[in-house]
């Protein structure tokens, strides 16, 4: 019996896969938007090609929609998966370029201080 998946259902599989690899600790400052509500300064504790955690300032409810704005990249879409205790986890709508991660993990992994792009 063959299985028919729509794009959604393949990143699913995608992002599951992706998890499976090790998250990368880090230090971010962001900005993230729920869909519906004005933005906040935050930072990404951790970055994955299928998503990341960050600090969010109020309860953001699984299933939600938001925006993450990383330094010198556009908005990217995700959807919340988990909060808890002032931490959101979320998963992009759209994978994470391999090539853009390296470089955010490049550019950021360490103390923190901003090392501008070459």
């Amino acid at each position: 019996m063959a299985m028919i998946f729509d794009a959604k259902d393949k990143y699913s599989v995608a992002a599951q896969e992706d998890r499976s690899a090790p998250r990368v600790r880090i230090s971010i400052p962001a900005s993230l938007r729920v869909s519906g509500a004005k933005g906040y300064q935050t930072v990404v504790n951790d970055l994955s090609l299928s998503g990341f955690s960050a600090m969010a300032i109020n309860r953001m409810l699984p299933g939600s929609i938001c925006w993450l704005t990383l330094p010198g990249l556009e908005s990217q879409q995700a959807e919340v998966v988990w909060w808890e205790n002032g931490l959101v986890g979320c998963a992009f709508q759209q994978l994470l370029s391999p090539i853009v991660h390296d470089n955010l993990i490049a550019r950021w992994r360490g103390s923190g201080i901003y090392r501008p792009a070459c």
